[in-house]
């Protein structure tokens, strides 16, 4: 039997969730309508036409949630607040939507968990869709006055800030692809709502640090451990440069260098915009921050043609269709090899995450002394409950064990890793997936919104008792 991994003193050990995955509470109490409230009832958008009006119930039952995170050994609190909930048309504050957040804090810290807040999970208020989207310039001037509106309500509260979570899928998902709220598709917009969304990261980092210097910020990206099919072949090594390019340095080169990588801007040359980026802009998003969060659940092992190949390649998979997330790269094919997948179809990759961390500290965040947390690990599989609701999910336990042995090889490599947000403490609304998939190490019971916590829960909270993984 293999020696435990032991975590160092003072590694925050936590969960996460999303505003719009898990609060319900739609229409109460002044909140608007948000992109996803209108995706989800836009026909055929989402599985089986779910949305988001109860989710858990979660502005509801936050006490109680916040009493079984106590229970779980739970130090911190990953939560997002609803700029749709503060904000209901992106501009106006709601004092009854900043109320609910400050006593979800209250609650919080009552419990001994430390809240940590970000600011944008995907819910943009409709009415600045309507208005342009994250397309838009001006949109990113609006997240900012929302940003001071939250701190203004919380800051006083709350050190942890976090601005956006997942830009990529914000924007290539989003607007590129379709397949994500407002659900539209077209990659030159894809390209403006991404550096868009960073210029307004950049842009409330600088008036949250002119608040408050001693604020803890940093940004969320998601990142993929991508792999040629044949690492003999140019067009697949050429294949895995481009999907890596977009998918991981993509946003980390313009936050971390103050530039876009100039392979990534030949391969999306026939899209980009020409009056996209302003002076100032790239210092604007480089702006110094405390934390770089780091989300990681899989990877991709890809296939394409020669790099002589490739752009007319892309220009004609482009033109045949369908839309692609993968822009300026949409001829390259994502090979579904038959390897351990979990519900999702993701391929587990334990050790991508072991390469990533020790990548991101020696090509980023240990050269600018950013601390690196793992803001969001998981796995969603098919549960089955038994009689009294409980789920053993062994292949969920097993799967964050491996990640978490992933975290601790990093540390051992000299990485420092400050922290792990388990995805996520409840099951939830799942994006396009509805309600059919489920994440959470709590189940639940989507007609009595029971809590029921899972054989995952109860191992996650020794080891967040203990600091160490058996």
């Amino acid at each position: 039997m293999s020696a435990p991994k032991i975590f160092p003193d003072g590694f925050l050990w936590g969960s996460a969730t999303a505003a719009y995955q898990v609060e319900g509470a739609a229409w109460e109490d002044g909140r608007g309508a948000c992109i996803w409230d209108t995706y989800a009832r836009t026909p055929g958008r989402v599985h089986e036409g779910h949305n988001g009006d109860v989710a858990c119930d979660h502005y509801h039952r936050y006490a109680d949630d916040v009493a079984l995170m106590q229970k779980l050994n739970l130090g911190a609190y990953r939560f997002s607040t609803s700029w749709a909930r503060v904000m209901p048309d992106g501009r106006t504050v709601n004092q009854a939507g900043l109320d609910f957040y400050s006593r979800l804090t209250d609650e919080l810290l009552s419990r001994d968990v430390v809240p940590w807040l970000t600011l944008y999970h995907w819910d943009l208020p409709q009415a600045l869709e309507d208005a342009g989207g994250w397309p838009s310039r001006d949109t990113a001037y609006r997240f900012v006055d929302y940003a001071a509106a939250v701190h203004s309500a919380l800051g006083d509260r709350i050190n942890f800030w976090t601005t956006l979570n997942e830009p990529w899928c914000s924007a290539f998902l989003g607007y590129g692809s379709g397949r994500h709220a407002p659900g539209r598709t077209d990659g030159a917009d894809a390209l403006r709502a991404a550096h868009h969304l960073m210029l307004g990261h950049g842009l409330a980092v600088q008036d949250l640090r002119s608040r408050d210097s001693s604020l803890t910020l940093g940004l969320t990206l998601n990142f993929a451990d991508v792999t040629p099919a044949d690492p003999q072949d140019p067009g697949d090594l050429d294949a895995a440069r481009r999907i890596d390019g977009l998918s991981n340095r993509y946003f980390a080169e313009p936050l971390f260098h103050g530039a876009y990588a100039p392979d990534i801007l030949e391969d999306v040359r026939e899209l980009w915009p020409a009056d996209l980026v302003v002076d100032g802009d790239l210092a604007t998003i480089s702006t110094p921050t405390d934390v770089l969060g780091v989300n990681y659940y899989s990877g991709n092992t890809v296939s394409g043609v020669g790099p002589d190949e490739a752009h007319a390649a892309a220009d004609q998979a482009r033109a045949d269709g369908p839309a692609s997330d993968s822009v300026g790269s949409e001829h390259v094919e994502f090979l579904a090899l038959d390897v351990e997948r979990t519900g999702m179809g993701w391929e587990v990759r334990p050790q991508g995450l072991t390469e990533l961390l020790i990548r991101l500290d020696r090509d980023y965040t240990g050269p600018a002394s950013t601390a690196l947390y793992v803001t969001e690990n998981g796995a969603a599989y098919d549960d089955v409950p038994d009689q009294d609701g409980f789920v053993q999910d062994d292949e969920r336990l097993r799967y964050v064990r491996e990640h978490l042995g992933a975290v601790h090889d990093a540390i051992e490599q000299g990485v420092e890793v400050k922290g792990y947000f388990l995805w996520s403490l409840l099951d939830n609304f799942e994006w396009a997936f509805g309600y059919d998939k489920r994440f959470g190490i709590v189940r639940v019971d989507y007609d009595t919104l029971q809590r029921i916590p899972k054989a995952s829960a109860r191992w996650y909270a020794e080891v967040a008792g203990s600091h160490q993984v058996e």
